[in-house]
């Protein structure tokens, strides 16, 4: 007995409700079921809904009514938000619902982007908005969201938004009818961080995991990279976290493009996964072309990585700040920590003859750190820069020591 997929077209039913009626019969043509859910707030409903806005607002603890007198979408926005991303996720956990698709602007993605913050990998989340030609992070955030440009604005039925509209659909109702089960548990998962500075350290360490049997999963510190490996860490999807490159605490710190927030290293240590970390980038702060970099940066050194990416130099001040940083957030850490310190250099660029070998400023941040780590914590240094294989390797026997049980299995 088969039992029919269900996508929850979650969207304004007074702007978009002509729009979410065409999509709802793609889908019914392509064999799956559609639930509606209403986020609108101000006009009337164009098309019935399976989930009212006067619902949505309830789970969330408001009232429409309440809502409507204050006749301003935005205020609502955040409500709508969050109940039918409340909603949503029960549907999800209850098995009623398969994938999602929302359609619409900012507020159809802010929406879209805040359900789907609450559901897991894999299921299929398609947006067509046309926030998907400007900056995506707000939206897509640490989700496996699928964005579709509509071209035109989603504002009726024509020549052009009908083939989108339905291609969105045709997708998300493939993905539903035939999803992936081959994902394995987290008992073999490790969580590895790396920079483009410090691949060799990354691209060796993965190879020397997937020998000794177990999964990694490499995120690229972009500052999404770092979020995105936090938020799963706290979902549970791994067993022991590699972050051999820590870089986005600088950006944190000093202001560059690549922050991950405050919240950077503390998910392994809040859930009790073993980790092993070290020092990878932290002799730069990330910026895009040298035109965009703040002028209060003026006279600092700099290195074009390329015309799209500006790296600067970590100063002594900023680097002893950071190990400082370091060391309060491993403190807390609950399950066995290593830290593993690259007197060499922390990057392809730190090392002797590159334009960031500052070994006092490197020196700073060591000292700091090893000043400020409680004694319980596992410290080991090496004399060679991140890259060398000396580092990557320890760290692979570190994280197989944490997992042998995982392993033998």
């Amino acid at each position: 007995m088969t039992t029919t997929a269900t996508i929850a077209l979650l969207g304004a039913l007074d702007t978009k409700g002509t729009e979410y009626g065409f999509v709802r019969d793609q889908l019914h043509a392509e064999g799956c079921d559609a639930l509606l859910i209403d986020t609108g707030v101000l006009g009337e409903p164009q098309i019935a809904a399976d989930i009212s806005r006067r619902q949505v607002a309830a789970t969330a603890g408001a009232s429409l009514d309440r809502l409507q007198e204050q006749h301003e979408r935005g205020p609502g926005m955040k409500t709508m938000a969050d109940g039918a991303a409340l909603i949503l996720e029960g549907l999800v956990v209850s098995g009623d619902v398969d994938g999602t698709l929302a359609l619409g602007g900012s507020n159809a993605a802010y929406i879209f982007a805040a359900a789907c913050a609450r559901l897991p990998l894999g299921l299929p989340k398609v947006l067509v908005s046309t926030m998907a030609t400007g900056d995506t992070r707000p939206y897509v955030g640490h989700t496996d969201m699928i964005l579709v440009n509509p071209v035109v604005d989603i504002n009726g039925l024509n020549r052009i938004s009908k083939p989108v509209l339905a291609n969105a659909a045709k997708a998300c109702a493939g993905m539903v009818r035939s999803p992936f089960t081959g994902a394995e548990g987290a008992a073999r998962a490790v969580a590895v961080s790396m920079f483009g500075v410090t691949t060799p350290c990354g691209a060796q360490l993965a190879t020397q995991l997937e020998q000794a049997g177990l999964e990694p999963l490499t995120f690229h510190c972009t500052g999404t990279g770092g979020q995105t490996m936090e938020e799963l860490i706290r979902s549970g999807t791994f067993a022991a976290v590699a972050d051999m490159t820590t870089t986005e605490l600088a950006d944190d710190l000093v202001g560059g493009v690549c922050s991950a927030g405050p919240e950077r290293l503390t998910a392994a240590g809040k859930a009790g996964i073993p980790q092993v970390v070290s020092l990878g980038a932290l002799d730069m702060v990330n910026f895009g072309p040298a035109s965009s970099v703040p002028a209060q940066f003026a006279n600092r050194l700099f290195h074009e990585h390329n015309p799209e990416v500006t790296l600067m130099r970590t100063t002594k001040e900023e680097s002893a700040e950071l190990g400082r940083h370091i060391a309060e957030k491993l403190n807390t850490a609950t399950a066995p920590v290593t830290v593993l310190i690259p007197a060499g250099g922390f990057s392809m660029l730190s090392t002797p003859g590159e334009p960031f070998h500052d070994p006092a400023a490197d020196a700073a941040l060591i000292d700091s750190l090893t000043a400020g780590l409680r004694d319980t914590i596992d410290v080991r240094t090496f004399e060679c820069d991140i890259n060398d294989p000396a580092v990557a390797e320890a760290a692979a026997d570190v994280v197989i020591n944490y997992m042998g049980e995982a392993i033998n299995d």
